[in-house]
């Protein structure tokens, strides 16, 4: 499998603190890769790292390589921008921007220069993908704060499709979700997969195994190991990956 996006000896420090120590890791293209590991385990930025969205954060610094196909992400010249349309980014908790659910969907790609049917088109699609559209085709002009705290989720995932990216990163999109709306957005991952390349983040190792694919573990800024689910969860290669799949920390 091709890679789509690669580390190689990814460090970072806020300040003096150092949240990410030497990171290597590949994704395919068109993989889903599920990170899991404790809070403070380094775990949301090394996905910032990927989009940049660490440039936004004073008094930081960065060694090591972000390949994105092939590409160094921060070589001279490179368009943070640009690059944030290609990898979009799905946070813990649902923002709305306050309008109605057709304008939620349709901000993105109104900014690019969609008009017209194309635009209402691009919405029904990036709905569909997000397994929301059943739900709101009949009330598209709602605000988006009128959808419960799930749906509100699927829209953020719907917003992301709408700009048409290539990898979506997703920073433990259920936290603040009930076992129902999880299933959903967990369904809408399985749906999704082959068609983007997606790095899901949580700190639940029943998710992770239930989302199936590859596993990486994090743990206070360290890569401990990857490899696919049913190797991980039965028969990990580090101690420290036991004790936190069986509940000894974490």
């Amino acid at each position: 499998m091709t890679a789509k996006v690669e580390t190689h000896d990814l460090k970072f420090w806020y300040g003096k603190v150092q949240a990410l120590k030497g990171i290597t890791l590949r994704v395919g293209t068109g993989e889903q890769l599920t990170i899991m590991g404790p809070t403070g385990s380094g775990k949301t930025t090394f996905l910032r790292c990927l989009n940049r969205l660490n440039d936004l954060v004073p008094g930081t610094t960065r060694e090591g390589q972000v390949l994105i196909d092939g590409q160094d992400a921060y070589r001279a010249g490179a368009d943070p921008d640009a690059l944030r349309r290609r990898v979009g980014m799905v946070f813990a908790l649902p923002i709305p921007l306050p309008m109605s659910i057709f304008d939620n969907v349709a901000y993105g790609p109104r900014l690019h220069g969609v008009r017209g049917r194309h635009l209402a088109e691009t919405v029904e699609r990036s709905l569909r993908s997000a397994a929301l559209w059943d739900e709101v085709k009949d009330r598209l002009g709602d605000s988006a704060f009128s959808l419960s705290g799930g749906q509100q989720q699927r829209l953020s995932i719907a917003r992301v499709l709408a700009v048409e990216p290539e990898i979506i990163l997703m920073d433990e999109p259920c936290s603040g979700l009930d076992p129902i709306s999880t299933l959903r957005v967990e369904e809408t991952v399985e749906q999704l997969r082959g068609r983007y390349t997606i790095i899901f983040v949580t700190h639940n190792p029943q998710q992770a195994a239930r989302l199936g694919g590859r596993v990486a573990f994090f743990y206070l800024g360290e890569l401990v190991e990857c490899a696919p689910a049913a190797q991980m969860f039965t028969r990990p290669r580090d101690r420290r990956t036991e004790d936190y799949i069986s509940g000894r920390f974490g």
